[in-house]
């Protein structure tokens, strides 16, 4: 690798947590060169412009993520063992952040709403990534007969995401880690008794 593309992988990781805590608007100029000990030409050099680099930090961020979700549903093949993973993945966001300063498709989304369209929209196919992710392993567990067929699969998905997302908001508030556990606790309950299928007598 070299040298301009270190510098450049390093300004990445070290404003993802910078924008991901503060936000779009709320991370100055000074705020990236204090974290990255660069100078505004030095981030400037790699960067077109504050957009830019807030766009491809996410993506960063992004990444963080989705390598922790790989690595949650690794070596599980059930549809429940999946879900419970997922539902561990999300409470690692707050227990365990892969990411300084919590979820960042749901930063992100709270912050830019109809202000920045490009990241809004780079949020929203995020949130549609995630939400994709949900309805595969549905669909697979009920065509393997390991989850109820009568599933109302959008209904669940949205409900899944909406507490998740919404316990890791209230746990960094109250920086407090039993919002997460408490959400995950009554996913767990919902999946067991309201998706998956009851073992033959």
């Amino acid at each position: 690798m070299s040298k301009g593309s270190e510098t450049r992988k390093m300004i990445l990781a070290r404003a993802a947590p910078v924008f991901n805590q503060q936000g779009y608007v709320g991370s100055s100029l000074t705020d990236l060169m204090r974290a990255t000990g660069l100078e505004k030409g030095g981030i400037y050099n790699h960067f077109s412009n504050k957009e830019q680099l807030a766009l491809e930090a996410f993506e960063y961020s992004l990444s963080l993520l989705e390598q922790s979700m790989r690595q949650a549903l690794l070596g599980k093949k059930h549809a429940l063992d999946r879900l419970l993973a997922l539902l561990k993945y999300f409470q690692g966001i707050i227990e365990d952040p892969p990411v300084e300063g919590g979820c960042p498709i749901l930063n992100l989304a709270v912050e830019v709403d109809d202000t920045n369209p490009i990241l809004r929209t780079r949020a929203r196919q995020a949130m549609d990534k995630l939400q994709e992710t949900l309805r595969r392993i549905i669909i697979r567990g009920i065509e393997r007969q390991e989850l109820r067929a009568d599933i109302d699969i959008e209904t669940w998905i949205t409900t899944c995401i909406a507490t998740m997302e919404g316990a890791i908001m209230l746990s960094k508030l109250y920086q407090d880690p039993a919002y997460i556990r408490r959400a995950s606790s009554s996913m767990e309950a919902s999946i067991k008794y309201t998706l998956v299928l009851p073992s033959p007598s």
